[in-house]
């Protein structure tokens, strides 16, 4: 074997356990030969991007940044979240001329890089907040032991206006390709779609949107340039003439690759972000509708030319239960369909499972959630997700207004819960919960022991079949039970890295 045949094999086992591919950590990825010799080591690198979080004046974020310790990490690296130094102009408020701003002599290109967030070690917390509408999209990298499982949670409260009540979204990982069933260009509706470029060149994309009669027409959705770290606000009716109660929003990024959220504003029942759709699946599991919805909409789509016919189920604290007159759902081929559940919950605590009928197509899913009444509504989104596999993460706790959603939707299953320290002190806790199958629990999260400031949550199945998860942080805003949710999919803290199947220990010219 020579020098050249080694350095591929060395460099494919480094770009694996630097980037950490979902497909290379399933534990059921087809290739059982694989499987078996791979071994499960940390990420060595990563990265995140958080979106501007509002344009509103009246607007109060806060970022939380955490990484779990995880065995194997040693004790190099950081993490550090910085303003996207190309940032544009940013999206108007609602009713705002879109050119405004553009000629103030301010090029985004001459804003340093501020260093926003910078934690000091793993398994504690670090946070940072920001007021008003000029708060920037962040870019964010990690290496060494700040890598594995490093989440970023940016909550914003808006008092009032248009999207006002509590808005929160996971900072995400850069990707090529995103699914957002839910959006609209709704009279009420003013959504965003923002993408966020963390590269040193330029990302180009494609945003294809389908509505109820299949593909809207828009030439100016195709070719959108994105330049090097830097982050753009897209206006969906901008893109197309049509009014459309409900949307599925396709990210296609032709070249580079780009973080991706949907911005959901109403003017009469809040706001909130729709985070993407897990990708297209024959079933799928949407977690954590509050028990008190008082009005829940389901959104699917599917990408192909087939149909797909899906049972609908609601995994209650006691059992699987079918939505009377909702017991399947029909969804045409390239086309936009949506449900009204009602108040499908009736008080408990419940998350929707869809399987397939009879043949499986893939399908992607997300559902509208409103809680209060009249006046005093306020919507949050909850998109198809992935199980928990190895570990989830969830920043951002403070100790009230929090709950904690598992569900087991084919097995039982007993996880580990583990509240971190706290961001200014505490000291971790752990609980131990067994989810029956078919079921959803309700969880108050534990809290650590002398909580000060805010703290992390993390997941950790012990036992049994796949477990889903969401949190929901909750607050009473003049009479509003404002409210949002982030759904747990693993946090990618592991990947798997096959080992040589020959000894390489001396190298052969």
């Amino acid at each position: 074997m020579n020098r050249t045949t080694l350095s591929l094999i060395a460099g494919t086992t480094a770009l694996a356990a630097v980037t950490g591919f979902a497909a290379l950590s399933q534990p059921d990825a087809p290739g059982t030969d694989t499987a078996k010799a791979a071994a499960q080591l940390p990420v060595e690198r990563t990265s995140l991007l958080c979106p501007a979080p509002s344009t509103s004046d009246l607007a109060e974020t806060s970022y939380t940044s955490f990484t779990p310790v995880t065995k194997g990490t040693g004790s190099g690296g950081k993490a550090e979240l910085r303003e996207a130094v190309a940032e544009s102009a940013g999206a108007p408020a609602a009713g705002e001329d879109k050119g405004k701003g553009e000629d103030d002599g301010k090029s985004g290109e001459d804003k340093p890089a501020k260093p926003v967030l910078t934690p000091k070690e793993p398994g504690k917390p670090v946070t940072g907040d920001s007021s008003g509408g000029d708060a920037p999209a962040l870019v964010g990298t990690a290496d060494g032991r700040f890598a594995p499982g490093w989440t970023v949670q940016e909550t914003t409260e808006v008092a009032a206006g248009t999207g006002r009540g509590l808005q929160g979204v996971n900072c995400t990982a850069p990707d090529t390709d995103f699914w957002f069933p839910g959006a609209s260009t709704d009279t009420d509706r003013t959504d965003y779609v923002h993408l966020t470029n963390p590269d040193d060149s330029a990302a180009v994309v494609d945003l294809e949107l389908y509505g109820k009669d299949g593909a809207l027409k828009s030439a100016v959705g195709e070719g959108i340039t994105v330049p090097p770290h830097s982050s753009e606000p897209v206006l969906l009716s901008t893109l197309t003439d049509e009014r459309q109660t409900d949307l599925t929003v396709h990210v296609n990024v032709r070249s580079g690759r780009v973080g991706a959220a949907v911005q959901a504003l109403d003017d009469k029942i809040g706001g909130d972000w729709l985070p993407a759709s897990t990708d297209p699946s024959g079933s799928l599991v949407l977690p954590g509708i509050p028990k008190d919805a008082t009005s829940v909409r389901l959104v699917a789509f599917t990408p192909g030319d087939a149909d797909a016919d899906l049972k609908v189920r609601l995994a209650s604290p006691s059992g699987p239960i079918t939505p009377a007159g909702h017991e399947t759902v029909h969804v045409k081929g390239g086309m936009t369909t949506a449900v009204d559940l009602g108040d499908v919950t009736r008080g408990e605590a419940g998350s929707l499972v869809l399987t397939p009928t009879d043949r499986s197509v893939p399908v992607v899913a997300a559902l509208k959630v409103v809680r209060g009444k009249g006046d005093k509504q306020e919507t949050a989104f909850i998109p198809a997700t992935r199980p928990v596999g190895t570990r989830a993460t969830s920043a951002g706790n403070s100790g009230k207004g929090g709950t904690l959603s598992l569900t087991a939707p084919a097995a039982a299953a007993t996880v580990k819960v583990t509240a971190s320290a706290g961001s200014e002190g505490g000291t971790p806790v752990s609980k131990t919960y067994t989810i029956k199958a078919g079921t959803t629990q309700d969880i108050e999260p534990p809290v650590p022991g002398g909580l000060k400031g805010t703290y992390a949550l993390t997941v950790e199945p012990v036992s049994g079949g796949p477990v889903h998860g969401a949190r929901t942080l909750a607050a009473n805003e003049g009479g509003v039970p404002a409210f949002t949710v982030q759904t747990l999919p693993d946090d990618r803290g592991t990947v798997a890295v096959p080992e040589a199947d020959e000894d390489l220990s001396v190298l052969q010219k």
